[in-house]
């Protein structure tokens, strides 16, 4: 039988908002799975779906970079806080989210690509780790394209006014038109705000992955079924819960945090007159710093005191 850890329990409560025994119990019931146990609470009725942004544990900087017909978002990772703090930190970051315009969309290829000050991207971060003394890593990078048309882009936690494409959550939204680039940006800028709030998983239903699909019905059908409902009506009630998921994860289908009163499609669609032109949401990037990446918490105390009884 797995040991359930009060670690464990703290971060399952963390992460659904369940009591501290409903947290206990799931994991017991599930020998310690997370994610199973998030799936547990659930069925009872005690948690809300978990989102694709997990713990926030890695350090560093989220950095944009946009183009007249590509913008890119990059993630580099420190080990800690003060690094994101440095001057040569932050230029590295910004310089490298510019040269993510022209390369491929890849780790490998970014890490492989010529940058500015000489070398390639990957000895870049080598002197820097070099020169700080603390080991970073270009973690990932993304790019959205559009043929005509314009990016708006928002970071939270901006590093400072005059570095305002580095932070800690960076959002690029693509827009595909022919109208006022100006109108255009203004509203790409309002609807990442809107991504970087709302934290949407995909565009549109179409574009959820069959697992999270399958995860969300199986959890459904689960809560649909213990009502003692038959069957049939069991499949309806999970049919209407799912259209009711895709509205609170499918971008286009999100209430609107300018005007909530509206979709985001709908406000789109409306600001078509002002911008003079059809408009498609083409896309849209979120990067919130060290999502998905465990970090082992430590005790600085206990850490202090242990540093003074080696002396």
């Amino acid at each position: 039988m797995t040991n359930i850890s009060a670690a464990m329990v703290k971060e399952l409560r963390d992460k659904t908002g369940a009591g501290m025994m409903d947290c206990k119990s799931a994991l017991t019931e599930t020998n310690g799975d997370i994610e199973a146990a998030v799936d547990w609470l659930r069925t009872k009725g005690l948690a809300k779906a978990a989102k694709k942004a997990g713990r926030i544990a890695a350090e560093g900087l989220v950095g944009l970079a946009v183009g007249e017909t590509e913008a890119a978002v990059v993630e580099i990772n420190s080990e800690t806080d003060f690094v994101a703090r440095n001057d040569q930190f932050q230029i590295l970051v910004s310089e490298i989210a510019k040269v993510a315009l022209a390369a491929p969309a890849d780790v490998e290829a970014l890490s492989s690509a010529a940058y500015p000050a000489g070398g390639t991207v990957s000895s870049a971060i080598a002197e820097a780790v070099a020169t700080i003394g603390e080991n970073m890593t270009l973690r990932r990078v993304e790019k959205l394209t559009v043929t005509q048309g314009a990016f708006g882009f928002y970071v939270h936690n901006a590093v400072s006014a005059d570095k305002a494409n580095l932070g800690r959550i960076g959002v690029i939204v693509a827009l595909e038109s022919a109208g006022k680039k100006d109108e255009l940006t203004a509203l790409g800028r309002q609807i990442a705000m809107h991504v970087a709030a709302a934290n949407p998983l995909a565009l549109e239903s179409s574009q959820l992955s069959a697992d999270v699909i399958e995860r969300e019905r199986a959890v459904l059908l689960e809560k649909a079924r213990a009502s003692g409902k038959p069957e049939a009506v069991v499949e309806k009630i999970v049919e209407g819960g799912l259209k009711t998921y895709y509205k609170e994860v499918c971008l286009v289908d999100q209430a609107f945090i300018h005007e909530p009163s509206k979709t985001v499609a709908q406000a789109v669609k409306e600001s078509e007159g002002k911008v003079g032109a059809p408009i498609k949401l083409a896309g849209f990037v979120r990067y919130a710093l060290g999502e998905g990446v465990e970090k082992t918490e430590s005790d600085f105390a206990a850490e202090v005191a242990a540093a003074a009884g080696q002396r």
